[in-house]
């Protein structure tokens, strides 16, 4: 439990739980909640939530996912590398799947550098049916909107000052921060991107999600080599 803490620094006790399951260890949660605060694991107490946008009846404005490629989410991380100079990071979620598609780092990046790296995802996963951001100028560029248009992809821009309402891809950029920005010290955009890449790969095929029910979005299994038989 504590190597799988050490591993995994921001991981509370349930996904560390999950992760020794998957080692074959056998401990109910409450044993391992027990030794987790005896070790003194204990992860610092979240923020508390904000409030939601609601209509008049009482309906949630934002559009909820309902399969895969229905709603992707695309958002700005802000950084700086050990030398001062600022960087950003494009970050793209599929909403219903909570697998994280692309993380492309880059010294400045606006609507073109947007385009060029939604234009693989496109081509490797299909289309969404709709693309959810904010309003920065990068994503209100009519480049962009001109774009979204001619391949068939609706925007969904959420209400300013209402980041909650691109939930999916905060509480993504939040886990990227805390679990990757805040904990290395890049030189270059480049090691930054290398090393993204690797834990983008952790997040999406290793890292118990809650509303997946403790599972990743890309579970990695082991598959059984067929058994050959011998001559009759």
């Amino acid at each position: 439990m504590i190597r799988l803490a050490k591993q995994y620094g921001r991981y509370g006790y349930r996904k560390v739980g999950e992760l020794l399951e998957v080692e074959g260890w056998r401990a109910n949660h409450k044993k391992v909640e027990r030794l987790w605060r005896e070790e003194g694991l204990q992860l610092p107490q979240r923020h508390k939530k904000r409030k939601r946008l609601y209509h008049h009846d009482a309906s949630v404005i934002r559009l909820r996912p309902k399969y895969q490629n229905h709603i992707w989410s695309i958002d700005f991380v802000h950084d700086r590398l050990s030398n001062g100079r600022s960087y950003k990071m494009l970050t793209v979620l599929d909403e219903y799947t909570r697998e994280a598609l692309c993380v492309s780092v880059a010294a400045k990046m606006g609507s073109a550098e947007v385009l060029e790296a939604l234009y693989p995802l496109l081509l490797e996963r299909g289309r969404p049916d709709y693309i959810r951001s904010d309003n920065g100028p990068e994503f209100a560029a009519a480049p962009f909107q001109d774009w979204l248009s001619r391949v068939g992809i609706q925007p969904i821009r959420i209400y300013p000052g209402s980041p909650w309402e691109n939930g999916y891809n905060e509480r993504f950029n939040g886990t990227l921060r805390r679990e990757v920005l805040n904990a290395e010290w890049f030189a270059t955009t480049r090691q930054a991107q290398v090393v993204i890449n690797t834990w983008l790969r952790q997040y999406n095929h290793v890292r118990p999600h809650h509303a997946l029910g403790m599972r990743p979005p890309v579970p990695e299994t082991l598959l059984e080599k067929p058994q050959i038989s011998g001559p009759d």
